[in-house]
């Protein structure tokens, strides 16, 4: 019998209702807060009206690329939702990417106007007049920088619009609604194409696990380019939450926030955790907090600290591809009742996919799922809602993300009895030392142990006996001086001796993305610089 949909009773799936139903059912609530500027869900619904007016008698049309370079403001939080009104394609940069970076993201995607924040506009000056498609740029003024080369007002864009009325709808719900670029730190970068639904039911699954409602109170820690904010500028305004801005990521302002606007939830990475539990202003919270964490897998140490604070970490994992966290490291009767370390530990599992997703799988090269012992390594792969629709102009890198019919992560992992899987590294990452594997995530955990060490990073060198060694790099807590050695003997003492690092270097830092990620190929790259290291 041939299956029949009532068109009456579907709806495409897009977030752009999520601020529409908030406006009508709580239109004097608080949206967003930013410094001394307090905008409601109708204001916020007015300007994003308003936004997308604009952009339609700017000759912006469907499925045009409209890029922006901004922080954590609130007009980068209303162009996700103005962008789409129009059927539009939102690209949001990454803030910390050179001018040339940001030129090839802008060509690629072919964006027809660039809306940026005047600080960081600035160093684009030598590019302007060298875009290949970028007609208009338009500048948003906050901290009264000249950007050095003419630019269009952002209230002057404005101005152009109107406060007529736009259906919060889209036509297919399939259809691109932002391009994403990663790192591009092992080639071009790739421009990751979200969809309407995959943007609303990645969402909704943010609202379940980092369990938000409408008394929700959400910092910006997270870059909102990063991933469109794993979803959560749409999320949050779903559930009716607050979103507080912040326009640099400092542990003095994120606790003089959390004091002052009663924050409840935020996102980071863990070195981002780090800086907040070695602050000088570290305090117990004064309010239930839940911290959503990913971007690389924290080690239990940095979980037991944020925890002694007060904290409820919830430990997500996930890619650009993925539309960010994709899964989720639930809870089990028990955990809570383990000591710190035995709940820190299982916490620091990526668990199972989210409850929107399909279920996540380790698999060896044929595509057949490794025995679930917790040893055995194969790679992570996924499918469902929340994958990508593909790389926007590179159909053969899209065809080789998902051969075999699922999207392969590249990450390293095993696989749990109880279904929960477990990072051990990127496949690049991992240490082949005389045929033997070893996980630089397990060492860095290890490491991470020693009272004296704040961050740590540790990566493959060359060895003439075992092709390859590992080898740490060290920052040390304030007023520490942890030797080497010391270090080396303290990872013995917790792991096989030959999984322990050869070397360690004290450094005042490790290379970070603006994400917090730390960025291991620079530390790699400049220890293989004159020898030919395969990639795993």
């Amino acid at each position: 019998m041939e299956r029949t949909i009532n068109p009456v009773y579907r709806s495409e799936l897009t977030p752009l209702s999520f601020l529409e139903r908030s406006a009508i059912v709580w239109p004097d609530k608080t949206a967003i807060v930013h410094g001394d500027r307090s905008i409601t869900y109708g204001e916020m619904a007015a300007h994003t009206t308003r936004l997308g007016n604009a952009l339609a008698a700017s000759d912006i049309g469907e499925s045009d690329r409209v890029a922006y370079l901004c922080p954590n403001i609130p007009e980068m939080l209303i162009a996700h939702f103005a962008v789409p009104l129009i059927s539009g394609v939102l690209v949001a940069i990454n803030t910390r990417l050179s001018p040339e970076e940001i030129q090839t993201i802008l060509d690629h995607s072919g964006a027809r106007m660039l809306i940026g924040d005047t600080e960081l506009l600035a160093p684009l000056a030598p590019i302007v007049t060298d875009l290949e498609t970028v007609g208009e740029i338009v500048a948003i003024d906050e901290i009264g920088v000249d950007p050095g080369f003419a630019t269009t007002p952002y209230d002057e864009l404005l101005g152009r619009g109107s406060d007529d009325p736009l259906p919060w709808t889209v036509d297919d719900e399939e259809r691109t609604i932002s391009i994403n670029y990663t790192s591009g730190t092992t080639g071009q970068p790739k421009g990751v194409m979200y969809t309407h639904r995959g943007a609303y039911l990645n969402a909704l699954g943010e609202i379940i696990h980092s369990k938000h409602s409408l008394d929700s109170v959400y910092l910006w820690t997270l870059p909102m380019f990063h991933c469109n904010g794993w979803c959560t500028t749409w999320g949050v305004t779903a559930i009716g939450g607050t979103h507080v801005c912040l326009r640099q990521v400092d542990p003095s302002d994120i606790w003089s926030l959390v004091d002052s606007e009663g924050v409840t939830h935020f996102n980071a990475a863990p070195t981002v955790l780090i800086g907040l539990a070695n602050a000088p202003q570290a305090h117990p919270f004064p309010q239930p907090v839940t911290i959503t964490t990913a971007g690389a897998p924290p080690s239990p140490t940095i979980i037991e600290a944020m925890e002694g604070l007060g904290a409820t970490i919830v430990h997500v994992y996930g890619l650009t591809e993925t539309y960010g966290p994709h899964t989720v490291c639930e809870l089990q009767p028990g955990v809570e009742d383990l000591d710190v370390a035995e709940r820190a530990g299982f916490l620091s599992r990526q668990g199972v996919s989210y409850i929107i997703a399909d279920p996540t799988r380790v698999v060896d090269d044929d595509m057949a799922d490794v025995p679930k012992d917790a040893e055995t390594l194969g790679e992570v792969v996924m499918r469902g809602n929340n994958v990508m629709k593909g790389y926007f102009a590179n159909p053969e890198g899209t065809t080789e993300a998902f051969r075999g019919g699922e999207f392969h992560s590249g990450d390293v992992a095993v696989w749990h009895p109880d279904n929960y899987i477990d990072l051990r590294d990127r496949s690049k990452d991992i240490v082949i030392s005389g045929g033997e594997n070893i996980s630089t995530i397990e060492v860095e955990r290890a490491i991470a142990s020693h009272p004296s060490v704040l961050e740590c990073a540790v990566v493959a060198v060359p060895h003439e006996k075992w092709g390859e060694r590992p080898k740490a790099f060290v920052v040390l807590k304030e007023g520490q001086d942890a030797t080497g050695a010391e270090i080396i003997e303290h990872v013995r003492s917790r792991l096989a001796h030959f999984k322990a690092p050869d070397a360690v270097d004290i450094v005042d830092e490790l290379p970070k993305t603006s994400t917090g990620k730390i960025q291991k190929y620079v530390l790699r790259d400049k220890e293989w610089s004159g020898y030919d290291r395969r990639i795993h």
